[in-house]
């Protein structure tokens, strides 16, 4: 058994946000000419316009990115920034605490890593991935 969580309704805004901040940007860029209070612009700062443009929807697009593979050996955590690889050893436990945006996995030492792929907006889909992390953590430990 395998479980592969991605966050679902974060996709669903973020893909046309990006999209929107792209085109909104690049017609800010194409439209830029010189204007009447003598300022000038040139064709660097129409491109600069449209990157510009690109980074804050690749900057909106790293929303998208968590996800969360677990195994039998273990789990892989990826978040916004990084991921990390954890045995079911180390983990103690896997939960959601009360008002918490996602799910979090307890460490020893009262240490946790966020588990930003189960988000509570994600409703049921997130019931069931921690229905089965869980089950999956019980089977490891039956092991």
């Amino acid at each position: 058994m395998s479980v592969e969580v991605r966050p679902r309704k974060i996709r669903r805004v973020a893909i046309p946000i990006a999209v929107v901040l792209v085109v909104v940007f690049a017609l800010v860029g194409t439209l830029l000419t010189n204007s009447p209070t003598g300022v000038i612009f040139s064709v660097s700062d129409q491109i600069a316009m449209g990157f510009l443009g690109v980074l804050l929807a690749a900057g909106v697009m790293l929303l998208t990115r968590p996800r969360l593979r677990a195994d039998a050996d273990g789990l892989e955590v990826r978040n916004i920034i990084g991921t990390h690889r954890y045995s079911w050893p180390v983990v103690q436990s896997v939960s959601f605490p009360d008002g918490s945006a996602w799910a979090r996995l307890e460490l020893p030492e009262d240490e946790y890593v966020p588990i930003m792929a189960i988000q509570a907006a994600d409703g049921e889909q997130a019931i069931k991935a921690m229905r089965e992390l869980r089950e999956l953590r019980r089977q490891s430990q039956d092991a």
